[in-house]
């Protein structure tokens, strides 16, 4: 009796540790999804410009793909480096490098781990587990100035850059040709801030372009070119914004915004990689023709159909490939 008892208690036993592992093996809910990480430019979230566009393109992935991310800023991790590192032990599908800054981190992290996809935006790799992906910013902002050109009645406009590098001066040099394409007598104010995150700083240097005559500010500056936009509505002058539609950031002031539709490539390239599994394997470049570039509808001031027969004829040139922007 006592031998069948202790032979039940260890059926018993057995039985209910099978039954318990059954239990609680459960199916990873994240096991068939595509993750994607992303280290945010050095302003990250709040920027109302690069890093936000960004950020809408992925929450688009996630409610219309079932992807899942996650995310990186500077300002939590200290190094772009660190930031990157985390996301790979993370077991992301895909790591994304948000700006040109993170190029240099993006590739060291790159190389240490060859297996592992990284994207890098704004900047182009030459190592093969980084696809590119660059814009015409020239294009776009040729188009800024093709409106600024058109707005201004004092002659004079002006352009903020958020620092006096190649991506920066590829803004510049397309606002600077598309103003000369409809006057060449308007005089263009070029000022590099050397700081994307400062608002107070983009202020100051509007407020000392306005004060020399600049009725036309086309800011590329992160949140720094918020600043610019805001101090033009309160000197009763028209802003330009970029990156993403800043309309509501100045209503009375920002005639358009050029569009670097940074939204629309994450999402159209998660959305090939959750199909095929593969990115591809040399650098993409997005301009006006292939939606990469573009302006946001126009506001605040009167647009007549001449004004728009201008601007459509510049577009065409420019998805045509008649004009081209030597950088000097």
């Amino acid at each position: 009796m006592k031998k069948q008892s202790l032979l039940y208690l260890v059926f018993l036993l057995l039985f209910t540790t099978v039954i318990s592992g059954c239990g609680i093996k459960e199916e990873d809910p994240l096991k068939n999804k595509t993750k994607i990480g992303i280290m945010l430019s050095d302003v990250g979230l709040g920027d109302q410009s690069f890093s936000d566009a960004a950020f809408q393109g992925l929450m688009k992935a996630r409610d219309e793909l079932g992807i899942v991310f996650d995310y990186r800023e500077l300002q939590d991790t200290k190094t772009y480096e660190q930031g990157l590192e985390e996301l790979v032990k993370e077991k992301n599908d895909i790591i994304i490098g948000l700006g040109f800054m993170v190029q240099e981190d993006l590739e060291k992290v790159a190389r240490k781990y060859p297996d592992q996809k990284f994207l890098l935006i704004d900047a182009v790799s030459d190592l093969d587990n980084i696809t590119s992906i660059t814009f015409k910013e020239d294009e776009g902002s040729y188009l800024a100035g093709v409106i600024a050109a058109m707005t201004t009645k004092t002659k004079t406009v002006g352009f903020v850059g958020g620092d006096n590098v190649p991506l920066i001066q590829k803004f510049a040099k397309g606002f600077e040709e598309g103003v000369k394409s409809v006057d060449s007598n308007i005089k263009i104010l070029t000022k590099y801030a050397g700081d994307f995150g400062d608002e107070q700083l983009g202020a100051s240097i509007a407020k000392e372009m306005i004060a020399n005559k600049s009725d036309v500010l086309y800011a590329a500056a992160g949140l720094t070119g918020a600043g610019v936009l805001k101090e033009a509505e309160r000197n009763k002058v028209y802003a330009i914004g970029v990156d993403s539609d800043q309309y509501f950031l100045a209503e009375k002031a920002v005639i358009t915004s050029m569009m670097k539709n940074i939204d629309v490539a994450l999402f159209e390239t998660i959305k090939d990689y959750t199909k095929n599994k593969e990115l591809p394997t040399q650098p993409i470049e997005l301009g006006l023709k292939e939606n990469g570039v573009g302006l946001a509808p126009i506001r605040v001031i009167p647009f007549t159909s001449e004004d728009e027969q201008v601007l459509e004829k510049a577009k065409e040139k420019l998805a045509n490939a008649e004009i081209s922007f030597n950088q000097n």
